[in-house]
């Protein structure tokens, strides 16, 4: 809780939107829901539709397009998601995720499950030139 307070003092001083797009935000624990079958076609925050069979998940202040690896604590189970909804507002939920994120972690038959999530760093893919050939 008290790394969550400097984090946020720490991207209150340099500017939110900085830290929310960089890899500052380390790890953060806490319980794991996923979305009803009814949101199945309905808009995200994001504008994208919510599709059930997409690797996708909700939370709270993480960029759009961030990827995530969530872990369920209980199983070991991990999944990659990316974020493209805002939520959950449940007091220590801190994702919601989709029904293919949520089957992979085994969470479909218990509902909630406490999760470790990790933001992953972006990873620019670099053009398929050998350096040391065009040199010469």
């Amino acid at each position: 809780m008290l790394r969550k307070k400097i984090l946020l003092s720490l991207c209150a001083g340099l500017g939110f939107s900085f830290c929310l797009n960089t890899a500052v935000f380390a790890s953060e624990k806490g319980y794991a829901s996923y979305y009803a079958n009814k949101f199945q076609g309905r808009k995200t925050a994001s504008g994208q539709r919510y599709d059930k069979k997409k690797l996708t998940a909700a939370h709270k202040y993480l960029a759009f397009g961030s990827k995530v690896e969530v872990t369920n604590t209980k199983n070991n189970r991990s999944v990659v998601v990316t974020i493209n909804d805002r939520g959950p507002f449940i007091k220590k939920r801190v994702i919601d995720l989709s029904y293919v994120a949520a089957k992979k972690l085994g969470l479909i038959h218990v509902g909630i499950a406490p999760v470790r999530i990790k933001v992953l760093p972006k990873i620019k893919v670099l053009p398929k030139e050998d350096p040391i050939n065009n040199l010469f």
